[in-house]
């Protein structure tokens, strides 16, 4: 499609990528870079595009996960594995709350990142007020290691 090619194109692309779970600024950084944005261009849009659906999980995701349970029993099962996983993470941060959730955040590893630490928040009740700084903190340094492994890289290897 030739929006894609666009400029325009290329940071959307980057920052509905940065907004899908799993992926998020992890994904969405190199693949903006594979498709020719400038660091300076891609990181932000990641950023942004990864902190955009923090304070909607945190404050809604319990309840969807409630209505999800009464639709049917693998709906309910997807529900308590994911509410598992959280709670298996949870008590890392639960012992040191800002820094726990910031370095959960922080460290770009399978499993971490904004969508598990803000569902972890919501797991542990934590208030938007309290827990978008560090999730937004750690996506801010996930994005700074993600950005020197593909742009350092880069530049070791093709430089």
């Amino acid at each position: 499609m030739k929006i894609w090619n666009s400029l325009i194109g290329r940071l959307f692309m980057t920052f509905l990528i940065s907004m899908v779970p799993v992926l998020e600024l992890r994904g969405a950084i190199p693949i903006g870079v594979a498709h020719g944005l400038e660091f300076w261009q891609a990181i932000p849009v990641a950023i942004v595009g990864n902190l955009v659906p923090v304070p909607f999980i945190i404050i809604f995701i319990r309840k969807i996960f409630a209505w999800l349970r009464t639709k049917s029993a693998w709906l309910n099962n997807l529900v308590t594995r994911l509410e598992n996983k959280a709670l298996k993470k949870s008590d890392r941060v639960r012992r040191t709350a800002f820094w726990g959730l910031f370095f959960f955040v922080a460290i770009p590893l399978p499993g971490t990142g904004a969508w598990t630490g803000a569902l972890i928040a919501a797991m542990l009740d934590m208030r938007v007020k309290d827990a978008f700084p560090a999730i937004a903190f750690g996506v801010l340094t996930a994005g700074a290691i993600v950005a020197f492994v593909t742009y350092g890289a880069g530049a070791l290897l093709f430089g």
